[in-house]
């Protein structure tokens, strides 16, 4: 990786004085603002199903708009990172994507719907943002856990969501407000969102030494850069690593709590509460699966890291194929638990790897791999449009899951590859400042 001077070799989390540490934090809490706006609404679909008059098959289809979207939204804020920078980029879409999240609240019917899922789902392209950021402001010793726990606390929203939106519909019928709380509660996302673009604005440089055009790394501007990132079979097999654990996240996520509600008669309330338990897991299960790759890694040398995924995604696979058989809702909970784990550790060893692959197209490869994290969720909810039962959905995840840990193990580095990482320093986290 580009030796970028002022690059941290260390994540301190009580520190917000240097510049790799204050991107850290604003860069994890836009993350979050945007996964909790993107899945904002998921918790609050018992209320829109009744309210527009909504059927299954039209419900998993605007779950597809939603992260489909993404696929293209990422592959092109990838190039966005690369020309123009995280800072500029990141305000930019979070601003734009305040817009289709308050408008959402004011549809009245299903193409309607459609329509601001599709808009909302360009704030799924945050990801390769908080990525591309901190893999520009942390050593390669300790990349891997950077990126993770930025991602894995960004994640959270969508966890935190499923937990607090049910209570602001809650809150608003309790003032009066009997027909429409769902609509008028799509403003606080909405506003989340505005407010942190200006923070990510004035926060955040994009570089530790300043901002583009000024400080971009050689190299990345190159038209080729992306075809180069693209053409690599690595980073395919990787995208197919990411669908297999994010894509997993994802669809769980948009499916949770009607599964619940349905499967169980859990109250609406309940259901997305259980829902929220496997985006809670985000608190540290991501950065776990981070920091066993740098640690590892660190040990071994890159392939350790390849092999970190790949038992990952074969010990996820089971454990979704356990949790489809499952017939109780105790049993449910205890392998929600556990697939939730290692779905979420999957997308931390994932990109402890990314980082190491072109060290010339770093948005580039994270816009590819991070695109195929939402094509694996589109995959997953065709089959579901396509009539078949949540548990048949979870043991294809588990299928997929399984194909990709083998392929994972064919990832291969060359001598120059290893030689970016050699004598980096010892990768840590602290808390202190």
């Amino acid at each position: 990786m580009e030796r970028t001077a002022g690059r941290a070799t260390r994540i301190r989390l009580l520190d917000v004085r240097t510049v790799p540490m204050r991107a850290f934090h604003v860069t994890w809490l836009a993350f979050f603002v945007a996964f909790f706006a993107w899945f904002a609404v998921a918790p609050l679909m018992p209320y829109v199903r009744e309210d527009l008059g909504l059927t299954t098959k039209q419900i998993a289809l605007a779950n597809v708009a939603a992260v489909g979207v993404t696929i293209l939204a990422r592959l092109v804020v990838g190039r966005l990172c690369d020309l123009f920078g995280p800072r500029r980029t990141y305000s930019a879409l979070l601003a734009f994507s305040a817009v289709p999240v308050a408008a959402l609240g004011l549809v009245d019917s299903y193409p309607a719907f459609v329509l601001a899922r599709l808009g909302i789902g360009v704030v799924g392209a945050s990801f390769v943002l908080t990525q591309f950021h901190t893999s520009s402001m942390f050593a390669p010793s300790v990349v891997g856990t950077a990126n993770a726990v930025t991602a894995g606390w960004g994640n959270l929203g969508g966890g935190v969501t499923q937990m607090t939106m049910p209570l602001v519909v809650a809150a608003l019928v309790a003032v009066g407000m009997e027909h429409g709380a769902w609509r008028a509660a799509m403003v606080v996302p909405a506003v989340a969102l505005l407010g942190t673009a200006v923070l990510y604005w004035k926060g955040t440089l994009d570089t530790p030494a300043g901002n583009y055009p000024e400080h971009r790394p050689t190299g990345t501007s190159a038209p080729g850069s992306f075809l180069s990132a693209a053409k690599d079979p690595r980073v395919a097999v990787l995208a197919l690593a990411y669908a297999a654990c994010f894509g997993v996240e994802l669809t769980v996520n948009a499916n949770a709590a009607l599964y619940f509600h349905d499967r169980f008669g859990l109250a609406a309330g309940h259901a997305a509460f259980l829902a929220g338990v496997h985006g809670a897991m985000n608190l540290f299960a991501r950065a776990l699966g981070g920091w066993v790759g740098d640690r590892v890694g660190g040990r071994v040398g890159l392939r350790g890291r390849v092999y970190v995924l790949a038992a990952t995604l074969a010990l996820e696979a089971l454990a979704l194929v356990v949790f489809a058989r499952q017939g109780n809702l105790s049993g449910a909970i205890v392998w929600l638990i556990a697939f939730s784990l290692f779905v979420e550790m999957g997308c931390g060893a994932t990109y402890s790897v990314v980082p190491m692959v072109n060290r010339r197209a770093v948005g580039a490869v994270s816009g590819i791999v991070g695109a195929g994290g939402n094509l694996g969720a589109v995959a997953f909810g065709l089959i579901l449009m396509g009539g078949q039962t949540f548990d048949t959905v979870f043991l294809a995840m588990g299928a997929v899951a399984s194909v990709a840990a083998v392929l994972s193990t064919t990832i291969r580095f060359s001598a120059e590859d290893e030689a970016a990482l050699a004598g980096a320093a010892e990768p840590g986290l602290s808390v202190a400042g």
